[in-house]
Order: structure tokens, then sequence, then C-alpha cells
């Protein structure tokens, strides 16, 4: 049996914790975790390899997007994070996405009705563009 995939997005102001907590949680579990992006903050978090290069991999068991102000906005103007995520959510593939993640998600046009859980400071802006 082929071991499952994740693909962490790592965008400039990703939230240190809310990126290296669930990468090594995902490879404890015996998942291929490939982290893609730039690094974050004054924390260096040293990606895998690029986005466009992790694109060209094929699909992902599970996306992820770290949270952050700064990195959830970085994402949500990212147009390869909006293919990466369009992709998975074609195939229905799980998305994963942290505190201010959900606002990516937003941005891009993910999960319109679908329920979603996010940090509070970003709940009005989620129920007011119609997720649950």
């Amino acid at each position: 049996m082929a071991s499952k995939r994740a693909l962490v997005n790592l965008a400039k102001g990703s939230e240190e914790m809310e990126t290296v907590i669930p990468v090594d949680v995902m490879r404890r579990a015996g998942i291929k975790v490939t982290v893609a992006g730039l690094c974050s903050r004054d924390v260096m978090i040293c990606p895998d390899t690029s986005l466009e290069d992790a694109k060209k991999e094929g699909s992902y068991d599970v996306v992820v997007l770290p949270g952050g102000n700064l990195g959830a906005q970085n994402l949500s103007e990212s147009a390869a994070v909006k293919e990466i995520l369009k992709e998975q959510e074609n195939w229905k593939g799980l998305i994963a996405a942290i505190c201010a993640g959900p606002t990516a998600l937003l941005a891009h046009e993910i999960g319109f009705g679908s329920n979603v859980t996010a940090h509070p400071l970003a709940k009005d802006k989620m129920v007011n563009s119609g997720s649950k």
C-alpha cells in the first residue's frame, strides 16, 4: 500500500508552530510530508522544495495551510496556491487550514457552503462569505 502524502504550503509570515507541529505529527504517523514555499519570519523553516516543484509531484492526500495573518494573506495572493487548492477540491481531497489559514480558502473561493473552522477573528469574514 502506498503511503499517504501531505503538502504543507509555507508562505512568509506563516505561524511557525502551526507549520512545524502538524509536519512533525504527520511524519511520526508515517505520512510523506512535503513542505513547499518560502521561509517564515525570523525562524528559518527551510522548505523541502519549491511550490512549483511540489505541484509537479502529482496529487496529495491532504494540503495544509498554516495560519498567521501575514502568512494567510500571502497564501491568499498566490496563484500557485489557488491552483493547488482548486485541484485538491476538484478531486475531493482533504484541505486543512489552521487559524487564519481559512481566509486563503475564502480568497481562492474554496469550500463555499462547507463547514469551516477558523480563528474567531476570521469568523465574521468567513460567515459573511457563505461558509458555515
